[in-house]
């Protein structure tokens, strides 16, 4: 079923496509590469889902022009190792979902407004969207609340569909959540992004609901165990690639001196099985899964199953950065990562700080196949006002706007004209390394 035009429909479009010419004129292009740069976010987000439709098509590397949008999308092809060398970049989808007074609706439609402005995959490694919420968050979904009010995104419940952030609940009658999301991942595939979500593994942070009851998360209780895995498997088979795991450094009780987390964790052989029943129930070879944090003991990761940690290689040091890239040329399954900064980030950087990280992730090797995984964070590409910051933004959910719209929103999340700027200068390093 072709989703993108069921969700132009349900919208109230059409699905005939038109070129798009304020695409065009605000296009960069590196060989067949093309995406938005030199933008403020809220230019995107104003616009509507069809425009933000035909200006995905509009950037297509193909050399044809798509009428309508094609029924069968594949995703980018980078093996089924790809998560190694990517990319990832966390979008938080409610931060700029559409907030009418307290309510927060419809994060997963600004998402896919987004997508032209994020830098397509390269030719030798994928870019990959994270979004950082998925599941109902246990402290206010559906609502923003004051900037100092918990509402926290770390906190989710299982067994009860999908946020009121990031779902259009008014049009479920016409296209239903699951296919909002395939719908989603089927135009960041057209436009050349691989897709993945962030999940929670502290026990105290996620609730289980029933038709009856909800309950606290149990490590130790198999049906819990259970819905957990079901839960991510469903979210793969809608066409997410790879799951960003929180406090993954800590599973087994690693560490736990500087654990942030709230609550159990599961144990290292549950982990591992775990995982491996999300690959084997969805039948997916190419899934990535990547830890918060990583540490020296490399073997207990890759054994773990996951692909990449973030957080281990200081990214400020160039030089040091081509040494562990060329380390690890020869581990194609697991390696750590670097990070330009994380969703603890609370903001103070320079621009030059960030752009230089930029600048390593993409160029830190002898040879583009020896890449080291790298992470950002959506104000690494938009930086965001100067009062708030990644991690603000993820405990708490206030609205920017001043007329209670959220066009007024958007507008104020992000800086202005030096943000452009900024947005500018990170679009060239991209421009110089995807057809590396």
């Amino acid at each position: 079923m072709n989703t993108v035009n069921k969700l132009l429909e349900a919208l109230g479009h059409n699905i005939h496509l038109h070129y798009d010419k304020w695409t065009q004129e605000h296009e960069y292009v590196s060989g067949n590469k093309k995406w938005i740069a030199d933008i403020l976010p809220c230019e995107l987000l104003r616009r509507s889902v069809k425009h933000a439709v035909e200006s995905i098509v509009t950037l297509c590397e193909c050399q044809e022009f798509f009428k309508t949008f094609p029924d069968n999308i594949e995703t980018p092809n980078y093996g089924d190792t790809w998560g190694r060398l990517a990319n990832y970049i966390e979008i938080n989808n409610r931060a700029i979902a559409e907030m009418r007074g307290s309510e927060t609706r419809n994060g997963i439609l600004s998402s896919i407004k987004i997508i032209p402005a994020i830098p397509p995959s390269a030719k030798s490694w994928a870019n990959c969207i994270i979004l950082s919420q998925i599941f109902p968050n246990i402290f206010g979904d559906g609502f923003n609340k004051g900037p100092f009010e918990e509402n926290s995104i770390y906190g989710i419940k299982l067994n009860a569909g999908y946020s009121g952030n990031i779902i259009d609940y008014s049009i479920t009658d016409k296209i239903s959540p699951e296919e909002q999301f395939k719908a989603f991942n089927d135009l960041a595939h057209f436009h050349g992004l691989k897709t993945g979500f962030r999940t929670v593994i502290s026990a105290d942070q996620i609730k289980v609901a029933y038709p009856d009851r909800e309950e606290g998360f149990n490590w130790c209780n198999p049906e819990h165990q259970e819905i957990f895995i079901n839960e991510h498997v469903k979210l793969i088979n809608m066409g997410f690639e790879a799951i960003f795991v929180d406090s993954a450094k800590h599973i087994g009780g690693y560490d736990c001196e500087n654990y942030a987390g709230v609550g159990d964790l599961p144990e290292y052989t549950q982990m591992q099985y775990i995982l491996q029943q999300i690959r084997v129930r969805s039948g997916k070879t190419t899934l990535s899964f990547v830890g918060e944090k990583s540490t020296g003991d490399f073997e207990r990761y890759k054994n773990l199953g996951l692909t990449s940690g973030t957080a281990f290689v200081a990214p400020d040091d160039f030089e040091n950065v081509k040494q562990w890239s060329e380390k690890f040329k020869y581990s194609r399954e697991y390696a750590p990562g670097i990070e330009v900064s994380n969703d603890n980030d609370e903001g103070g950087s320079r621009y030059e700080d960030r752009l230089n990280r930029i600048n390593t992730c993409l160029f830190g090797y002898e040879y583009p196949s020896d890449k080291l995984p790298s992470f950002m964070q959506m104000e690494d590409l938009f930086p965001l006002r100067y009062d708030t910051s990644t991690h603000h933004l993820m405990m708490t959910n206030p609205s920017y706007s001043v007329d209670g719209s959220p066009e007024s929103h958007w507008e104020n999340l992000f800086t202005k004209d030096d943000g452009r700027a900024y947005n500018a200068r990170a679009a060239e390093l991209f421009l110089h390394a995807l057809n590396l």
